[in-house]
């Protein structure tokens, strides 16, 4: 009988053990879900991230910057952070949507009620709407490096035209 409890006893304190390595695998995309919010948010290709279930923050990693097609462009950043909550993410960083050829930093993103199919892009001066049927699933994601090169050419063309001024004077 003593022996009984003791494998009762070891079995149960093995499965306590073993439970919260196993709910440590939950993906990013499993907590989109848990959160009302469609896995389509981010892109393929999520490589690492943290999630603090009391707060909500969360860190996403990806290996590079990339833009995924949708009825727009959106651009991620290899870091992307902000808070998750249900139905929405506050607090966005690293996600940028283009609109006439401009890009918007997005600032957060929300689904009021999942059963209107619509998805709410804050992206600071309005709310773009988007078909929540395109943010079912994750899209493939392209390397993109055009905004550094663009960048890296407007500082020296900069440094010149301050240059000249001052020889000028």
């Amino acid at each position: 009988m003593l022996r009984l409890l003791q494998i009762v006893l070891l079995s149960f304190v093995l499965g306590i053990l073993i439970y919260p390595v196993i709910s440590e695998e939950e993906s990013i995309y499993e907590i989109l879900k848990a959160n009302g919010l469609p896995v389509g948010i981010f892109p393929k290709g999520v490589k690492e991230f943290s999630f603090d279930d009391k707060t909500g923050r969360f860190s996403v990693y990806l290996n590079q910057s990339c833009q995924a097609k949708y009825e727009t462009e959106l651009h991620y950043d290899t870091n992307i952070t902000g808070t998750i909550g249900f139905g929405k993410v506050g607090d966005l960083s690293g996600i940028s949507a283009q609109e006439l050829f401009l890009w918007f930093p997005v600032k957060g993103i929300r689904v009021d009620v999942p059963s209107s199919g619509v998805i709410y892009f804050d992206v600071g001066v309005v709310q773009k709407q988007y078909a929540l049927s395109l943010f079912e699933t994750s899209r493939d994601c392209v390397a993109v490096g055009g905004v550094i090169k663009v960048q890296s050419l407007m500082l020296p063309l900069y440094q010149v035209d301050e240059t000249l001024g001052r020889d000028i004077i």
